[in-house]
Order: structure tokens, then sequence, then C-alpha cells
């Protein structure tokens, strides 16, 4: 017997969501290997050619002058976070993760 319309519907949206929760778990894993190979490498947002972007100018705007290689955030004022020395331990620059 064939399917109808609204059985078919229904595993075309089970289908649907199916694939984007796949989509979502890849997701995770490429943002992990590019954070991984953009600590290794040193690689700023200036040379991805991210620098210019309306995310980094938001933020720059709101005070945030560091971004680290997970994500992190610093506004430049305070004590300095364990993510920036850390880097800067391992020979890195403050500047390099300057936004």
């Amino acid at each position: 017997m064939m399917a109808t319309y609204e059985e078919l519907m229904a595993q075309s949206e089970e289908l649907k969501q199916q694939a984007e929760a796949v989509r979502q778990q890849e997701k995770l894993g490429v943002i992990a290997e590019i954070r991984e190979k953009v600590v290794r490498y040193g690689i700023t947002a200036k040379e991805l050619g991210l620098a210019g972007t309306r995310a980094v100018a938001r933020s720059a705007g709101s005070g945030i002058r560091y971004r680290g290689p997970n994500g992190e955030i610093w506004n430049g004022k305070g004590r300095r976070p364990d993510w920036l020395k850390q880097a800067t331990s391992a020979g890195r620059n403050k500047s390099d993760f300057a936004i």
C-alpha cells in the first residue's frame, strides 16, 4: 500500500528534524576543530578577515578589547584572565587577542 500525503509529510518533517540534529552535532565538532587550530597556529580574527565584522565591532563597542582562543572575552581592565596569562606564558602577545 502506498503512503498517504500526510504520512509522507510527517516522515519528511521527522527527517528534517533528524537532519538538523545531525547538523548541530557535526557543527560542534567543526567548531572544536577550528578553535584547536586557531590556538595551535596562533591565528587572529584579523588574519581570518573577521576583524571588521559586525559581531566584532559590536563587541568592541561594548568595551570588550580582547577575545581568547575559545571565545573568552576581557575588557582590558582588572586582573588579567587565566587564558591570557597562559597564552602570554606560552610566548603569545596580548595584542594577538585584540579585537
